[in-house]
């Protein structure tokens, strides 16, 4: 995989493979800080985000696919604070066209969640060829 676009790096982003799953790593920081002690729900955000975008290429495996986010909805359910935060994508539908992935980030409990996502991409299979 290639290099972790800006705003990963600034995220600190890491991925976990270690266990054979695709996970996120967002350590906590000056950078990821809202109020005080807290995550900024952007940082989550980008998080949830760069874990799906990440699961669904290494799912197409094919760097010819364009995919673009056409839908994001991210539910927040308690705040996230001074710690790690994990994340992970499932890829629930992958067809010719669209992709929908479900992402969700935790802290100290995988079955409690900070926060999730759903994202709906468009997929572009043409390469980029004009026809």
């Amino acid at each position: 995989m290639k290099e972790l676009p800006p705003y990963a790096r600034l995220l600190e982003l890491r991925i976990d493979d270690s266990d054979g799953e695709c996970r996120f790593v967002m350590p906590f920081g000056e950078d990821v800080v809202g109020r005080p002690g807290y995550l900024h729900g952007g940082a989550i955000a980008g998080l949830l985000e760069f874990a799906a975008f990440i699961s669904l290429a290494r799912a197409i495996d094919d760097p010819a696919v364009t995919m673009k986010p056409i839908t994001v909805t991210v539910d927040y359910m308690r705040g996230g604070t001074d710690r790690d935060t994990f994340a992970t994508a499932d890829i629930q539908r992958l067809g010719t066209r669209i992709a929908n992935v479900e992402a969700t980030a935790w802290q100290t409990e995988r079955s409690s969640p900070i926060a999730t996502a759903r994202l709906n991409f468009l997929l572009d299979r043409s390469g980029g060829e004009q026809g």
